[in-house]
């Protein structure tokens, strides 16, 4: 796409701010932090020595502080892949599109997001209370199918296995994969599990919840758990973190998502205190990108 973009595809509101999450450029840093709750971004903000700019709008919260030397941005998604569309385009619009001339930047920037979230396990030996790097998000959901994008041969031979172990791809479900970033998923090793997070379209039938509505996929939670190509397995699910990969690595920018496991799916077990999990995933990968991440 070039050429000057209409006001009907770039809302920009009458403050210069970027129409969902409210922002304008200065506003947002080159680190930004993004939660699924809003609630959770004054729980990352809390331990900022010090927060220039908040605000909110809608179900986006953004705080931007600094922690030590380093600038940071929390800004909340909501929950899901559409959210994640608003929330990736808008702050790729941000740095990369001139609000003045509603023109492509000549010069392209590229941020880290780093999502810290919630899962669920689906390992056994992953237990409640543990931490999860995601090395791939592996989409359920159909929103990056709406893009032009292109996978690497590794991602390729990955969904191809994945869609021979599942047959997902035969039905009405159109799965894709693509990387974490390598420069940010290399500071996460201790005490963080590695391995494929699979990203659905929702909570209860997509995750192979039953309450009144039998499933479509009855082995989905079964075929996640046991699918294996080389080294790689599915640790763990959700419902952001490939939408965030593939839009982000499509946008040339550095994605991670570290997740806090609140159930496990396998034993059936559920954090006593999810809280608690989160608030150290926060504390420990907080002081991880302020020494690591350039």
């Amino acid at each position: 796409m070039s050429g000057r973009i209409a006001e009907s595809e770039l809302i920009i509101n009458d403050r210069g701010a970027v129409y969902h999450i409210n922002c304008r450029p200065e506003e947002i840093a080159s680190t930004v932090i993004t939660v699924g709750d809003p609630g959770r971004v004054k729980e990352v903000s809390k331990y900022f020595d010090r927060i220039d700019f908040k605000n909110e709008h809608r179900e986006f919260v953004t705080h931007t502080g600094w922690l030590g030397k380093k600038q940071i941005s929390c800004v909340s998604t909501g929950i899901g892949p559409d959210n994640i569309d608003i929330v990736l385009n808008e702050l790729d619009a941000l740095v990369n599109i001139n609000f003045e001339t509603r023109m492509i930047n000549e010069q392209l920037r590229s941020l880290n997001i780093i999502r810290l979230g919630t899962s669920g396990s689906l390992q056994k030996e992953i237990g409640v209370d543990s931490f999860v790097a995601s090395t791939h998000g592996l989409g359920l959901d159909n929103m990056i199918n709406f893009y032009r994008t292109q996978s690497n041969d590794a991602d390729i031979q990955l969904i191809q296995a994945f869609n021979t172990h599942t047959q997902l791809n035969s039905g009405n479900i159109a799965p894709y994969i693509f990387m974490a970033s390598v420069q940010l998923l290399k500071h996460f090793t201790k005490n963080y599990h590695q391995g494929i997070t699979v990203t659905c379209p929702g909570f209860y039938a997509p995750q192979g919840r039953i309450l009144r509505l039998g499933l479509a996929y009855p082995q989905l939670i079964d075929q996640l758990t046991s699918f294996s190509f080389g080294n790689h397995r599915i640790t763990n699910f959700e419902m952001e973190t490939a939408a965030i990969y593939g839009l982000g690595t499509a946008l040339g920018h550095h994605c991670l998502s570290l997740n806090a496991i609140v159930a496990n799916r396998i034993s059936k077990e559920f954090s006593a205190d999810g809280g608690l999990a989160v608030d150290n995933l926060i504390k420990q990968s907080l002081e991880i990108i302020e020494k690591e991440i350039e």
